[in-house]
């Protein structure tokens, strides 16, 4: 490797090859901010060390770079943020290790909206992963829709909202209607008050600095959930999901969904869930990264990039931004 920074050496340890893709692939394209820190860490012997005090789980670059950001680290050219990160760094390790990334997108519902739409009502929505809840409430969203002939469909809800969703739609019709939800209800390991300015303060600094369209919605989504809380329950998915869909009304259709939460899980407690959502008599709709389900790998377009992966009971119907930027169907 050629042209490195004069505080580091290349290293191949699996925090570096974290921060190394994670910039190359994750945040090239999205947040130049972002891209820089995560390719210059990787690159710094003195940073990594830092980051390899944390317990391996805390070491992830949005963890570190959020818990950074709430440490007052100025969202600058990483040449300027090094030193703040090295003097702060008791702080940011305090925050990383008792803070988790939760990122709530309620843009997310965009992608979940094409599939929700066709599920005759009423409906009942479980989250798993829920964290504040804001994906709990796609039928309180406005939604626009742009075809790739540039038709626009628009879809509002019956009481105006300030959160208006912006998706790009590919191979696939776009919604005609909003869902009728008739109960929502979420698990989480560690649920988040929407209403709670604290809260609200943590889940803007997991969104990434150049995001500033992102961090308006958090705020309108987290009115419109504050307004009416959904109950979220604290526990793991795989122990609470029976006992929290056990709750749901029998008239209603029960959805259980995620996005970009079984991730987190090792891989036996994946399988262990896709199991139990078999078994289930609920929809399930999951909303993932590709590798979490690698025996779909084989039947994905080669052209994916790093899309997520919507599927309905365990089958793949769309590939989609991560941040619900993007619709394109399988």
């Amino acid at each position: 490797m050629t042209d490195l920074p004069s505080w580091g050496v290349a290293s191949d340890s699996p925090t570096a090859q974290h921060y190394r893709v994670f910039g190359a692939n994750e945040a090239r394209g999205s947040s130049e901010i972002y891209e820089d820190w995560a390719l210059s860490v990787a690159e710094d012997a003195e940073v990594l060390a830092l980051i390899d005090e944390l317990p391996r789980p805390k070491r992830q670059a949005n963890l570190v770079f959020a818990a950074a950001r709430v440490a007052g680290v100025p969202v600058a050219p990483w040449s300027r943020a090094r030193t703040a990160v090295i003097e702060r760094w008791g702080r940011i390790r305090e925050v990383a290790e008792t803070r988790a990334t939760q990122t709530n997108e309620a843009a997310r519902c965009a992608v979940l909206l094409p599939v929700l739409s066709r599920i005759p009502g009423p409906i009942a929505l479980l989250e798993v992963g829920a964290s504040a809840g804001l994906c709990l409430y796609p039928e309180r969203y406005a939604y626009r829709y742009t075809g790739a002939d540039g038709t626009i469909t628009s879809l509002d809800p019956a009481v105006a909202s300030d959160v208006v969703i912006e998706c790009a739609i590919v191979d696939a019709a776009p919604p005609e209607r909003l869902p009728e939800v008739a109960w929502r209800a979420g698990v989480d390991l560690n649920p988040l008050d929407p209403a709670d300015p604290a809260t609200l303060d943590w889940l803007d600094a997991l969104i990434w600095p150049e995001h500033d369209d992102r961090r308006a919605r958090l705020r309108a989504a987290a009115a419109v959930a504050a307004s009416d809380p959904a109950p979220i329950r604290a526990g793991d998915l795989n122990e609470a999901v029976l006992d929290a869909a056990a709750s749901a009304p029998a008239d209603a259709t029960l959805v259980v969904f995620h996005t970009a939460v079984l991730a987190y899980l090792r891989p036996e407690e994946r399988t262990r869930f896709a199991a139990t959502m078999e078994r289930s008599d609920a929809v399930w709709i999951s909303n993932e990264g590709a590798g979490v389900f690698p025996e779909w790998e084989t039947t994905l377009p080669a052209d994916r990039r790093h899309s997520f992966v919507l599927a309905v009971d365990g089958r793949p119907v769309a590939l989609t931004h991560p941040h619900g930027r993007s619709y394109r169907g399988l």
